[in-house]
Parts: structure tokens; C-alpha cells; sequence
């Protein structure tokens, strides 16, 4: 489509991707950009981004993803993303009881941060317990069998904290924000034309029409709601967070500490100074939570859903915590939830018109766990797509649908992933009888 920079243009999703997207439209001209999100909130708190950090980490085993995020880390460190963003390393291990995948993606990844001219002098290969106390002293843990490697030039950022800032900046350019009653959107609305079927805005809850020449969703793992053409090529799927809330000293100690992270076990970050909280997740195959009359997996619509963790990844959290600091291992968990992203099988982005909307309607989806990273630039990939009118890069263009039914081990076979996923009707807590 021939899109004007006057056009209006709505973004359905207020997370990371939608932020990005407004980001990016607001500086590049566009005068007449809308956010809409059912939350009241920015961040919104179904955004899997409203959290406390996320990891920034430039290798890859695949060099495309690795040198996009070496833009994205340039771009973390300008003005707006800068006071976000924390260069405190990525400590990349396994333990002694590391299944071979897990081993063989350890080996992977360092191989591709030694490889590459930009990253290779910031890695330290760690050989053993001694190596990783000299890297980080903190941990005092017996760390059985571990190994693996330094990454300086990884770290992470406050994903909450950037949220808000970019949403303050758009909002300042003139971006438009509808929340909560009135930014819930029910459809996208669709018009005949000659050319076929074409969106002429959304429609929202409270049955407001808003009309735009261009319908962005980025409505994470919620998507397949309001484009069902997405079927089974997007699932919602989650991992579970939970954070020790430490003392003001206990703090203190922990500043600076790379993110820990043991392929096989979990990992943890440096504990925010603002509340003292330390952020732990257990590695696995996580949750989907499919509809058993169309096999689509959607996330679930009220948050008391997800808040709470199961108890064999609260376990295996006491254990990454007994290997390292085992001060901590037995605190209670505070603020559990599950955080629902949206996942693609191949863990690629997908980036593209929806088919049959006479390119109308984008989708943006498919973060797989590891889009944050890329906020910064994430906006910039979607003018890419606006400006050539088919995507160029073809492995974010529109899947084909799977063969998968849906209830098989999704995202198994991308090589990073260690675990099976399972239903989430599978480890919902028991409820207590009443009697």
C-alpha cells in the first residue's frame, strides 16, 4: 500500500514491539500514530516486557541475530536507552549435570562469541570453579562441574524501566494512547474493496470505531485473538519468574554481578537497587495453553491466571541458588508469575502483512523469549517493511502453518531450548476443598 506519513496509523499492543514501532513511526515523520491497550497501565502488566530486567546478550548461533544485536547494543547506549541498559557481563555456564544439549549450545554460543571480531575480546573462557570465582567473586556457591565462559560486552536491561521512558518520549512527539476501557480492542474492521478485503480501523470494546489507514498488531501472546489468520504459526507460551527480596546490604554486595546464567539450571541477575529484588528463572520447555477445540494456544485473559510458578521450577531455582548463593536458597520467592510471550517454532520474528488484508494489517509477533533485546531498533525493521511493501527478510515474513497439532513439544527443536513444554492445565495449582 502507498502509505502517507499523514495517514492515521494504529498500534494495537502497548509492549515492546508496539513501543518501538510508535518510536520509530513518531521519528520518522509520522504525524498521526494511535496506541491502543486493554491495560491502564504503561508498561502494561500482560506485556511479557513489564519486568524487572532481561537479558542483552550478543551471541548467537546464528551470525544474523548476532549482528543485529550488536546494532541494538549500540543503539542502548544513546541518550533515551542509555540510563536502561547495565553492561555487567553474561556469565554462560553449565553444570556438572548438564544434559548434552545443553552442553552443545554452551560450546555453540562461546564459539560464536570468539569468532566474532566485535565480541571476542570481552570473552574469558572459565574452566572450572576457580575461573568463575575470579569472575565473580560473589558467587560462593560449590558451583559443581561448572564451566563455560565471560561475555563483557553482554548484560541487561531494565525492560520496565524502558518501557516507560520510550512511552513518555512518544507520548511527548504526539503519539496518541488509548488504555484500559477504552484501549481494549475487540476487532480489526474489514471493508470490500476492489482490490479484496481491506481493514478500515478497529473497534473497541466499549463500540467505538477508530479508523486508520494502517493496523499494526502487536499484541504479543494475545495476537491469534484479533488475527485468527495466524492459527497455530503463533503460540503463547510462558517460563516462570520469580524474584528473593534481599536486605539493603545483601544488595550491596551483589552490585555489578554478571547475569548468572547455567544453561541446564536457571539464571538470576544483580539485584535492583530501587527494591531489592533479585529476579530468578528456571530453564525448561515452558507452558502453552491450548484450546482444545482449535489446537490454537492463547494466552490466558486475566492475570490471577498466572500468577503463581509449579513447584519443580520453584525447585530447581532453591538449586541454582544452592550452586551459587546458597545464602539465599532457602528465602521465600516473592512476586511468582508466569510471563507469556509469543512463540514462533522456529524462534524467528514474524514481521508482515496479514494475507488476504490487501496490506492493511501488520503483525508483529514471534518475540520467542528473546526479542526484548532488540527494543531499540525493533521500529526500524517495520519502516523496512512499510518502505519495500513485502518483506524483505524472509525468514520474519508470514509463516506456513506447522504440522504440529498444537500439543507436541512446541519450540523443541530450536537447538537453545532444553526441556519439554507441557499444558498449563498440567501444573495449575490444586485448588482447596471448600468442605
Amino acid at each position: 500500500m502507498c502509505l502517507q506519513k499523514s495517514d492515521p496509523i494504529i498500534i494495537v499492543g502497548a509492549g515492546a514491539f508496539g513501543l518501538s514501532t510508535a518510536l520509530h513511526l513518531i521519528r520518522n515523520g509520522f504525524t498521526s500514530v494511535s496506541v491502543f491497550d486493554k491495560d491502564d497501565q504503561i508498561p502494561p502488566r500482560y506485556s511479557a516486557a513489564n519486568d524487572l530486567n532481561k537479558i542483552v546478550r550478543a551471541e548467537y548461533e546464528d551470525p544474523f541475530y548476532t549482528n543485529l544485536t550488536i546494532k541494538a547494543i549500540a543503539a542502548w547506549k544513546t541518550p533515551l536507552f542509555a540510563p536502561h541498559f547495565h553492561q555487567t557481563g553474561f556469565l554462560h555456564c553449565v553444570s556438572g549435570n548438564a544434559p548434552q544439549k545443553a552442553i552443545d549450545t554452551l560450546k555453540r554460543f562461546q564459539a560464536s562469541a570468539e569468532e566474532h571480531a566485535e565480541i571476542r575480546s570481552h570473552v574469558t573462557p572459565l574452566k572450572g570453579q576457580t575461573d568463575i570465582r575470579q569472575a565473580c567473586w560473589q558467587l560462593e556457591g560449590p558451583l559443581p562441574g561448572w564451566y563455560g565462559y565471560l561475555n563483557r560486552y553482554d548484560g541487561y536491561a531494565h525492560s520496565a524501566n524502558a518501557l516507560a521512558a520510550v512511552y513518555r518520549a512518544v507520548q511527548a512527539s504526539g503519539v496518541r494512547f488509548h488504555l484500559g476501557e477504552h484501549g481494549a480492542v475487540d476487532e480489526v474492521v474489514y471493508v470490500n474493496t476492489r482490490e479484496g478485503k481491506k481493514s478500515s480501523g478497529i473497534r473497541t470494546k466499549d463500540g467505538e470505531f477508530h479508523p486508520a489507514s494502517l493496523v499494526i498488531i502487536a499484541a504479543g501472546g494475545s495476537a491469534g485473538q484479533l488475527v485468527p489468520e495466524v492459527g497455530k504459526n503463533v503460540v503463547a507460551k510462558s517460563w516462570s519468574v520469580a524474584h528473593v527480596h534481599l536486605t539493603d546490604e545483601e544488595t550491596s554486595a551483589l552490585r555489578g554481578i554478571p547475569v548468572t546464567y547455567a544453561r541446564d539450571l536457571g539464571f538470576f541477575f544483580e539485584p535492583d537497587p530501587k527494591t531489592n529484588l533479585l529476579k530468578l528463572c528456571p530453564m525448561g520447555g515452558g507452558y502453552i495453553n491450548t484450546d482444545p477445540a482449535t489446537g490454537v494456544s492463547l494466552a490466558p485473559t486475566s492475570l490471577e491466571e498466572s500468577a503463581f510458578i509449579p513447584e519443580q521450577d520453584e525447585k530447581q531455582m532453591r538449586r541454582l541458588l544452592e550452586q551459587t548463593l546458597p545464602t539465599l536458597s532457602d528465602r521465600p520467592l516473592v512476586r511468582k508469575s508466569l510471563c507469556w510471550f509469543a512463540d514462533t517454532n522456529d524462534s524467528d520474528f514474524i514481521i508482515d502483512y496479514v494475507p488476504g488484508t490487501t496490506s492493511s494489517v501488520v503483525l508483529l509477533s514471534g518475540d520467542s523469549g528473546h526479542g526484548f533485546k532488540m527494543f531499540p531498533i525493533f521500529g526500524t525493521w517495520v519502516l523496512d517493511l512499510l518502505k519495500a511493501e513485502k518483506q524483505p527478510v524472509t525468514r520474519w515474513q508470514w509463516k506456513k502453518s506447522p504440522s504440529s497439532d498444537g500439543k507436541a513439544n512446541w519450540g523443541g527443536d530450536v537447538s537453545w531450548r532444553v526441556g519439554e513444554s507441557k499444558e498449563i492445565s498440567e501444573i495449575l495449582p490444586k485448588r482447596s476443598s471448600r468442605l
